[in-house]
C-alpha cells in the first residue's frame, strides 16, 4: 500500500511522517482525522506544534480542502488541536486522554497513604459483595423460579408503557411513588393481605430492605434496643446494626416470636422487627394469642413493630393469614413488602405502609435519598398489576411450588428418613430440614457443595446460641429433577 508523507515539527513543517493510505470502505475524512490522532497520541506530532494549511494538506494527499477541514473540525471538536486566529492550528498542549486518565504515578513519586477518616455508620457496615449469578441446583433458597416469570408479557407491557410515556411521566413525580402504583398496592392489600390502608400511608420503595433502613433510621439512635427474632433473616439485622442499634434475639418457637420472654429478657425496646405470616427461616406463622398480646403490649409500651411480608403470597394450604398491621387499632405497625421475591429480584420495588401520622416524615427522608424509585418501572408493574397479569402469575407460581415442595417431602421421606426430618412448611419458598442424629450441619453443607448441592445451616441465622440443629433448603427455584438428585446426594452424604 502507498506511504503517504505528512511534514511535522515544533513549530514549522518539516519532519516527513509516513502514513499508512485508507482502508477500502473508510471516508478519506475520517482516514485522515484517525491519522493525525494516532501520531498526536503517540508524540509524533508534539504538543504545540502548527498544521499545515488545510489547502497544502489537501494537495499533500490529494484530498479536496472539505475533506481535511472535516477531520480538522472533528479534532477541534475532540480537543486534540486547537484554532488561533491569523496564525493556524496546533496540537493543544493538553490532550482529551490526558484530562480523562490522571495515569499512574512512578513509585518514588507516590504520595504516602492518606488514612481515611470513616463515619461510625460507615465502621458498622458488613463487607458485602454481590457474587454472580450461578445456575440453580438444589436446594438454592430465596430465590423464585426465574426461568417461569412471563419475560415475553412483561416486555409487553413495559413497550406498551414506553410508548405512551408522557412528558409529565418523564419529569418525575411525587415523594411517595407513582400514585396509580400506589393505589394498586393499597387495593391488593386491603383484599389479599387484610391491610387496613389508603394509598396516602403507601410509600413505593426500592425493595423491603431499603423500608428497613429508612424505618430504623427514623426510629433508632445508636444504642437503643431492637427486637430481633431468633433465628431471623440477617439482612434486617445487618440494617440494624449499621445504625447502631443494640440487636435483642428474642426466641421464636412453633407459635412465632415468644414475646412473652422477650419482654422478660429485652424490656423497653424502640422497635421489633418480626415476620408473622412466615417466620423466616423457620417458616413457622404467629398465632393469633401472640399476635394480640404483641400488639397489646407495643400500644401500651410504645413501642413500634416493623412486620416484614417478604413471601407471603405463596400460600399452599388454607387461607392466607390476615396480616398483623390489621389487626393494629393503635397505628403501632408498619408494614413492607416486596415484588423482588414474588416476581425477580432484579425489580428492586417494594412499599411501606405507614401509620397516617408518620407518613410525612418518611416522605422527608425519602426526599433526601432516592427521592422515589425510577417512576418508569413503577408506572410498567402498576400496568402489570392492574391488567391482572400479576394475580395471574402468582396463582400459577403457587401451584408450581406446592409441586415442587411435595416432591421434595416425598423424596426425603422415602431416602432421608430417620436422618432428616423436613418440616410441612404451608407458605414461602424453603423450608427447614431438621437433623435428627448427631451430625454437623456446617460439616454435612460443606459435604454437599463438594457434590453440588447447596444447604445453609441454620446456625447462620442465629445472634446468639444456635437453637436447634438444621438446615435451611429451598425449593422454589429448583425443577423437580433437580430436587430428587440432591436428595439422593445428601442422602449419599449421610450415609458417608
Amino acid at each position: 500500500m502507498e506511504a503517504y508523507h505528512f511534514p511535522v515539527a515544533r513549530e514549522t513543517t518539516s519532519l516527513p511522517l509516513n502514513l499508512p493510505g485508507p482502508a477500502e470502505g473508510v471516508p478519506l475524512y475520517r482516514w485522515l482525522y484517525e491519522q493525525l490522532r494516532v501520531a498526536i497520541l503517540e508524540g509524533r506530532l508534539y504538543p504545540g506544534a502548527r498544521l499545515p494549511a488545510t489547502r497544502d494538506v489537501g494537495e499533500m494527499y490529494r484530498l479536496s480542502r472539505a475533506t481535511v477541514v472535516t477531520a480538522f473540525e472533528q479534532l477541534k471538536s475532540e480537543g486534540y488541536v486547537e484554532g488561533r486566529t491569523g496564525s493556524g492550528t496546533y496540537v493543544s498542549k493538553v490532550l482529551p486522554e490526558q484530562l480523562l486518565h490522571a495515569g499512574g504515578l512512578r513509585a518514588e513519586g507516590r504520595l504516602p497513604h492518606r488514612r481515611i477518616s470513616l463515619s461510625a455508620y460507615a465502621k458498622r457496615l458488613q463487607p458485602f459483595r454481590s457474587r454472580p449469578a450461578q445456575p440453580v441446583r438444589a436446594f438454592r433458597a430465596n430465590q423464585p423460579a426465574l426461568d417461569l416469570f412471563p419475560t415475553a408479557l412483561w416486555a409487553q407491557v413495559a413497550a406498551r408503557r414506553l410508548r405512551r410515556a408522557s412528558t409529565k411521566l418523564l419529569a418525575g413525580g411525587e415523594t411517595l411513588g407513582y400514585r396509580p402504583l400506589r393505589e394498586a398496592v393499597a387495593e391488593y392489600l386491603n383484599t389479599s393481605r387484610g391491610v387496613r390502608c389508603t394509598p396516602e400511608q403507601v410509600l413505593i420503595v426500592s425493595g423491603a430492605q431499603e423500608g428497613l433502613d429508612r424505618t430504623a433510621r427514623l426510629l433508632l439512635n445508636p444504642g437503643e434496643p431492637a427486637w430481633m427474632e431468633e433465628p431471623g433473616y440477617p439482612g434486617a439485622a445487618a440494617v440494624l446494626r449499621a445504625v447502631g442499634a443494640k440487636i435483642c434475639g428474642v426466641p421464636v418457637d412453633a407459635e412465632g416470636l415468644d414475646s412473652q420472654r422477650g419482654v422478660h429478657r429485652w424490656p423497653a425496646p424502640k422497635l421489633m422487627y418480626v415476620t408473622p405470616a412466615h417466620q423466616f427461616p423457620l417458616g413457622v406463622t404467629m398465632s393469633l394469642r401472640r399476635r394480640l398480646t404483641l400488639l397489646e403490649w407495643a400500644r401500651k409500651a410504645g413501642v413500634m413493630i416493623f412486620e416484614d411480608d417478604y413471601d407471603s403470597e405463596y400460600r399452599y394450604s388454607g387461607r392466607p393469614v390476615p396480616a398483623l398491621q390489621g389487626l393494629d387499632r393503635a397505628g403501632v405497625v408498619i408494614f413492607g413488602g416486596s415484588f423482588s421475591a414474588v416476581m425477580f429480584p432484579a425489580m428492586r420495588l417494594g412499599y411501606l405502609v405507614v401509620p397516617p401520622e408518620m407518613v410525612d416524615v418518611f416522605a422527608a427522608a425519602q426526599s433526601v435519598s432516592t427521592h422515589h424509585p425510577p417512576l418508569l418501572g413503577q408506572a410498567v408493574l402498576c400496568d402489570f398489576i392492574s391488567e391482572g397479569h400479576f394475580a395471574r402469575h402468582i396463582r400459577r407460581m403457587r401451584e408450581v411450588y406446592a409441586e415442587r415442595l411435595n416432591v421434595l417431602l416425598k423424596a426425603a421421606r422415602e431416602q432421608l428418613e430417620g436422618a432428616v426430618e423436613i418440616s410441612n412448611v404451608e407458605a414461602g419458598l424453603q423450608t427447614i430440614g431438621w437433623l435428627r442424629r448427631k451430625i454437623s450441619a456446617e460439616e454435612l453443607a460443606r459435604a454437599a457443595a463438594e457434590r453440588n448441592v447447596e444447604v445453609v445451616p441454620l446456625s447462620r441465622y442465629a445472634f446468639g446460641r444456635a437453637r436447634g440443629n438444621g438446615i435451611v433448603l429451598g425449593f422454589a427455584a429448583v425443577e423437580p429433577r433437580e430436587l430428587r438428585r440432591g436428595v439422593e446426594e445428601l442422602a449419599s452424604v449421610l450415609r458417608a
